[in-house]
């Protein structure tokens, strides 16, 4: 079972740790910004039946592989990654910082099995732009 997110978040949506603000310039904000994630989550959506346990969210799904491929990192490394980093966090569509993982690594290979590489990869190629351009 899966259920459409209700609309897209901002960066002013996201409760940031410590009071602090997120710089809209990161490569991971820029990229959060540049993805049309409606309208991966309308073929996302397609993979799951109307019965059956609640499915994680397409923007944390896809995030995460993006995140994983871009930083070169294995499945679990990837889980610990988000839960240290507010950044990503925000990038996968959490609302506000958390200590707490927010899945398991092995929900990694379901990811893997309803996304498409080529989707992946072609986010990976726009951070890379993003992360060249910071370091200008």
């Amino acid at each position: 079972m899966y259920d459409m997110a209700e609309s897209q978040l901002t960066l002013y949506d996201y409760v940031q740790p410590f009071e602090g603000a997120l710089d809209e310039n990161n490569r991971w904000i820029r990229l959060a910004k540049a993805i049309d994630w409606q309208a991966m989550e309308r073929q996302y959506a397609r993979n799951f039946g109307r019965a059956g346990n609640q499915a994680l969210p397409l923007r944390m799904a896809f995030g995460s592989l993006v995140i994983r491929a871009a930083l070169g990192l294995s499945d679990k490394q990837t889980v610990q990654m988000i839960r240290e980093n507010p950044y990503l966090q925000y990038f996968i569509g959490m609302t506000s910082f958390s200590h707490q993982a927010p899945f398991a690594a092995h929900s990694m290979v379901g990811f893997r099995q309803r996304i498409p590489e080529e989707q992946v990869q072609k986010a990976v190629r726009q951070w890379k732009k993003f992360s060249r351009a910071n370091e200008r």
